[in-house]
């Protein structure tokens, strides 16, 4: 499944924005030209963000990661909800987006890696859970990435796949329609998810958020060797 890269705001839907890249070094490109005002065009998902987080049900010292993390904006309530003592990281493919992570001043609520969801310098089952917010729709291989994330997730670690809005309003800030090979559409992440090493274990998309949550399997971590 490759990925459609958003829409600019402000853009008629009919100029149809949503590019389909396949290449890393384009998703790059595509998101460093717009890392220094990504919030300012998304004002208002810090409520949303914080909402999707709590879901994670973390608790006080577990490890997290924030896979695609952007400008950050979730690392401050991944801090809040793992505490001092807890580890926090954001991973992301584009320096451009780090570095308006670092300005917002996110370092300070957890570390900021260079790298790709698909290959992470971390340890087999570091992780207690997985944020990742529209990570999922700019995949070149997201099997490959689903598979990544569940080796560095202990058994019975947790994946927060979020949006801040649903597909269908995504799909109309985007100019496009919907259409039943969408990755994100139930029938399509469950099988995915399963194939990757991950029990889905609730599925919600409404106007007002898109999040899917599962869970590493027992034997993920063995499955990945096969």
């Amino acid at each position: 499944m490759m990925p459609r890269v958003p829409c600019a705001p402000g853009r008629a839907p009919n100029r149809r924005w949503t590019v389909v890249h396949t290449d890393p070094a384009q998703i790059r490109a595509f998101f460093a030209a717009r890392a220094a005002d990504w919030e300012t065009r998304y004002p208002d998902d810090a409520p949303a963000y914080r909402a999707g987080v709590a879901e994670l049900g973390l608790r006080e010292g577990q490890a997290v990661l924030d896979a695609g993390c952007g400008t950050g904006r979730a690392l401050p309530f991944l801090r809040a909800a793992v505490g001092a003592s807890g580890t926090v990281v954001g991973a992301d493919l584009t320096p451009e987006m780090l570095a308006a992570a670092a300005g917002a001043g996110r370092r300070e609520h957890g570390a900021l890696l260079l790298a790709d969801c698909a290959r992470l310098p971390l340890r087999d089952g570091t992780l207690d859970a997985v944020f990742a917010a529209g990570l999922i729709g700019h995949l070149p291989d997201p099997r490959a990435c689903l598979r990544e994330l569940a080796r560095v997730t202990r058994p019975g670690g947790r994946l927060a796949l979020f949006h801040p809005i649903g597909r269908a309003a995504l799909a109309a800030r985007q100019g496009r329609e919907l259409t039943p090979d969408d990755l994100r559409a139930e029938p399509n992440l469950g099988p995915l998810l399963e194939s990757s090493g991950w029990n889905m274990t609730f599925y919600a998309d409404t106007d007002e958020r898109f999040l899917a949550m599962a869970s590493t399997k027992a034997q993920a971590l063995s499955n990945m060797m096969l």
